[in-house]
């Protein structure tokens, strides 16, 4: 890290915020590489001044800088010893949009979802479309030379940058764009620089012909062919082109000014089977010869992987005929669905025309199209959701070559591949012959390590051989840039030296990448470096059995392996995800994202923070906001299940600290839930006495302004429902002592479907689940309870419950508590009721309700994909609309809410999106939410009482108040 001094001033001197600590550089020294590099300090700046005064620091103290947008670069080039300058959560503002000029000036941090967000409105937008388009930054993409997609059509992020305004390692400040020939009114230093820049350029015009591959898809290296003279004679001498694709080596970009383009605002997608990835690849070039937006491959292995994660797998079914063996997704845009229409019957012709009649599965409608460009963008990730040590590695997933040469380059590659004993994923960009090709390997064994420096010098032979680029989108990094000599030749290596020794003579700006590079198999770069393995001294609680390590590991080595299915790619960094993640959309700081607790564990698990770190302080931080939704271990795609990870760091914490009073007074409400509903006069006095609210906080932590739940005299007791009927209703702790109309209301609904629910208890008391006791940590008495609660429900007879945080936790973490075939059996027979109603009772007779209800789903109700069937529940009554709310987590989370250190946090998450559409509500209208954090969120935040769905369809059935 960096020495006291500097540390000091910079901490003095920035306004942004200075992270110094291990755990929070740690979560910096990744990427989506294989690389791991530990910073020297991370800088979130809020202002450009922020900038310059780190570029100061950095000169006096000779430390490098590394600008850093969303941190999901394939190659390593976001990662350095070095300052870190995370640019996302402060310098992400737009400029200024000049729709007449087609052009948009943005800060570097801007996410590219959010930029054609806001150009909408004006009918334009910016189109470079990366797969990541919905948390990459324009700054990274302008650092990455990003393509996307429709290069085809708009060609490379250096083909739509009008200028840059930069600040250089000196301090100097410019903006670079088209040169004039006179550069007499040019600051001295920078016409200087120009002048240097043009000979360097004259005198390398020929070899830069002769050696530059002449494809679109070249990002490799600097693009110096904008210094030659030719370039200055057409027009095309654009220093903004030269830094695009720098990597951050050259300068920072503090403004972008981008061209834009006209929004297409219609679509169509023709999706072509193959019968075998030969046939895709000859395919490609007559398809492309059909004018569209794009062609881009999906192939056998990414359709398996796609179909075992639930979020994509009836998507990828309905894009199918059969079984194909790969994919070509075949993009049409344009103003009317007339041409557009020609332009598929066109396609389905030339599939027949190429030996594939009735080949082509169409896609017009918008949302079939959404859901498809979701899988098609969630490629890499779907590709590493391969579960064990070896994934599909990426190192030489950008090669270009002519589509002439595509079919012959691919099957001289997977011969290569079979040569060295592996295999490859393929997808992405049949349209310009940059396939993204990754060869499964495992990077913690030194011999896969070889075989990876083995297959990258003879497959990029072969692009030689085709005269095709070694680099098409993702950058140089550190695994690319020490090929640039085998490619380019050694003169023009030195004129990239050159270039950066203009710029950069002293090498600050994120060294060591594009020139003068480590060697890309460097294992003490890599993120599994020898000696890497999970630190003996922890145990984990509970069984990660899942996971193929765990075979050879036991449950220590299966938990690190569910930490490494996090690949670092980013995609809980969007912001228009179900509900992933909340705790990022509030605060947007690594450490409150999935990926920043990820590595936080993995660090942690390797004793890479320390002895016993999963129960230290950078554990505890990354944990701190989040809220256990679950929404990653769905909207993740690859499975990455914060909420169970999240138990394991609870325990551990509490083995070496203990359980607190209010962590305590939660894990034990169970316990004592009938007591206080029998003294609930007593018990609700905190509510109405602000002094016993202040003493609440002071002594246990709970916001004194936050009411508790009331607790209820009239709690539901189990012989309100039958004795033993055929389906067994889950009588939750919660709905049985604060809102026991709703379980009454389950047993009116399921007697008029037709069954007798009956309440299943043990030992005189009434069941748990045990999740109080997990959102403590106490695993041991959780386990207890799931046993009591397993014993209890044995049979094969239905389980039906209300709250979904109780119910699914038998289809979640009792199988992780209690393993075996009756935690699995019993998963399989428990169902929401909005689950169990849609299933069971088909002909469930409801009355019209004119009038429109707003329905919030509860994070767990979206994360096991029950939050459709509470909908189409609802819609079964006559006469009511159904209105989902697009939100994200209710902020409440339990007992979240009412944390006196988190309920700032807690409404914040509320405000992001639910408040706001029940404040819009009209007044006259039904406000839903199945979760009981929920309500109570609403109701304390919102000014509106929100019901359980159960009351609605009650409602409807026998004419009873239902709100």
């Amino acid at each position: 890290m960096l020495d006291a001094p500097l540390a000091a001033r910079l901490q003095k001197e920035v306004e942004g915020t200075v992270l110094l600590g291990a755990g929070d550089r740690a979560r910096y020294a990744t990427d989506a590489s294989i690389y791991q590099v530990q910073p020297l300090a991370v800088v979130v700046p809020k202002t450009i001044a922020d900038v310059q005064a780190v570029l100061a620091l950095a000169r006096d103290g000779n430390v490098p800088v590394l600008p850093r947008g969303g941190g999901t670069s394939q190659c390593g080039q976001t990662v350095n010893r070095a300052i870190v300058l995370d640019c996302t959560k402060h310098l992400r503002t737009i400029l200024s949009i000049d729709p007449a000029a087609r052009t948009a000036t943005v800060q570097p941090g801007i996410v590219l979802a959010h930029l054609n967000a806001a150009l909408k409105q004006h009918g334009l937008f910016f189109p470079v479309d990366p797969s990541t388009h919905l948390r990459c930054t324009i700054g990274g993409m302008a650092a990455n030379n990003s393509c996307g997609a429709k290069s085809i059509r708009y060609g490379l992020m250096a083909d739509n940058v009008r200028a840059i305004d930069a600040i250089l390692a000196d301090g100097t400040q410019h903006r670079f764009g088209p040169v004039a020939d006179n550069l007499g009114d040019i600051p001295p230093p920078i016409a200087a620089l120009i002048q240097r820049l043009r000979a360097l350029g004259a005198a390398e015009a020929d070899e830069i012909a002769a050696r530059f591959p002449h494809q679109l898809r070249r990002v490799g290296g600097y693009n110096i062919e904008v210094l030659t003279p030719r370039a200055r004679q057409e027009g095309r001498e654009n220093l903004a082109r030269l830094l695009v694709g720098s990597e951050g080596t050259l300068a920072f970009s503090a403004a972008i000014e981008l061209a834009l383009s006209p929004l297409l605002p219609r679509k169509m997608v023709g999706i072509c089977q193959f019968p075998t990835f030969r046939a895709a690849m000859e395919a490609s070039r007559h398809l492309v010869a059909l004018d569209p937006e794009g062609v881009e491959l999906v192939d056998r292995t990414m359709i398996d992987l796609g179909r075992g994660i639930p979020i994509y797998r009836k998507t990828i079914d309905r894009m199918l005929l059969g079984e194909p063996d790969s994919l070509l997704l075949v993009e049409f845009h344009g103003y009317e669905d007339g041409p557009l229409l020609a332009k598929m019957a066109e396609l389905d012709e030339a599939m027949a025309d190429l030996g594939h009649p009735g080949a082509v599965v169409r896609a017009t409608d918008p949302a079939f199209q959404a859901d498809i460009a979701e899988v098609r963008e969630a490629g890499l990730n779907i590709m590493m959701s391969m579960k064990g040590d070896g994934k599909p590695v990426s190192f030489i997933e950008d090669c270009a070559v002519d589509l002439p040469d595509l079919a012959d380059y691919t099957e001289r590659l997977n011969d290569v591949f079979t040569k060295h004993g592996t295999k490859g994923t393929w997808y992405a960009h049949a349209s310009v012959g940059c396939l993204h090709v990754r060869p499964v390997l495992n990077m913690k064994d030194g011999a896969d390590v070889r075989t990876m420096r083995a297959v990258a010098e003879e497959c990029f032979a072969l692009v030689r051989e085709y005269k095709g680029s070694h680099s098409g989108e993702h950058g140089d990094g550190i695994v690319r840039s020490e090929f640039h000599e085998s490619m380019f030749g050694p003169r023009i290596v030195r004129a990239f030296e050159a270039v950066k020794d203009a710029f950069d003579p002293a090498s600050l700006l994120n060294p060591g990448r594009v020139v003068r590079p480590p060697r890309m198999d460097d294992r003490t770069l890599f993120r599994y470096p020898p000696g890497y393995a999970p630190d003996p001294a922890f145990t984990p609680v509970l069984d990660w059995s899942e996971q193929p390590q765990s075979q050879t590991g036991g449950s220590r080595a299966g938990l690190l392996a569910a930490v490494e299915m996090c690949n670092n790619n980013g995609t809980c960094r969007k912001f228009d995800a179900g509900v992933m993640c909340p705790s990022y959309r509030i605060t947007r700081d690594e450490v409150d994202l999935t990926r920043g607790r990820a590595n936080t564990l993995r660090l942690a698990l390797t004793g890479q923070l320390g002895p016993d770190a999963m129960a230290g302080e950078d554990v505890a931080a990354a944990m701190k906001l989040c809220v256990s939704c679950k929404a990653c271990r769905r909207e993740c795609p690859t499975g990455v299940d914060m909420a169970k990870m999240k138990i394991e760091a609870l325990a551990a914490r509490a083995a070496r600290h203990g359980v607190g009073l209010r962590d305590r007074l939660v894990a034990e409400l169970p316990r004592y839930a009938r007591l206080a509903a029998l003294l609930a006069p007593l018990a609700n006095l905190r509510n109405r006495i602000p002094m016993l609210a202040r003493l609440g906080e002071r002594v246990a932590g709970l916001a004194a302004s936050r009411p508790l739940p009331t607790w209820r005299r009239d709690w539901f007791r189990d012989d309100e429902a039958d004795q033993n009927g055929d389906v067994l209703l889950l009588a939750d702790t919660f709905n049985r002592y604060f809102e026991p109309e709703n379980l009454r209301a389950a047993v009116r609904v399921l007697r008029a479907a037709g069954f007798r629910p009956s309440v299943a208890t043990a030992g005189g008391r009434p069941l748990c689940c045990g999740r109080t006791y997990l959102s403590a940590g106490m695993v041991a008495q959780a386990r207890a309870e799931a046993a009591r609660t397993l014993a209890a429900l044995a049979g094969d007879r239905p389980v039906v419950g209300l709250e979904p945080s109780c119910l699914l936790t038998l289809r979640d973490e009792l199988g992780s508590l209690l393993p075996g075939d009756a935690s699995r059996f019993l998963a399989d027979r428990s169902m929401l009721i909005g689950e169990f109603l849609q299933r069971h009772a088909p002909d469930l007779a409801l009355r019209a309700i004119p009038g429109k209800v707003h329905v919030h789903g509860h994070c767990h109700q979206k994360a096991f994909g029950a939050f459709p069937d509470a909908l189409a529940t609802l819609r079964r009554v006559p006469e009511l609309q159904v209105q989902p709310i697009a939100s994200s987590c209710c902020g409440m989370a339990g007992a979240f809410g009412y944390g006196a250190e988190t309920q700032d946090a807690s409404r914040a998450m509320a405000e992001a999106g639910l408040l706001p559409a029940v404040r819009a509500a009209a007044s006259g209208d039904i406000i839903v939410a199945d979760g009981i954090s929920c309500r109570h969120q609403i109701a304390d935040l919102g000014g509106r009482e929100a019901v359980h769905s159960i009351r609605v369809i009650d409602r409807a059935l026998t004419g009873r108040p239902g709100r």
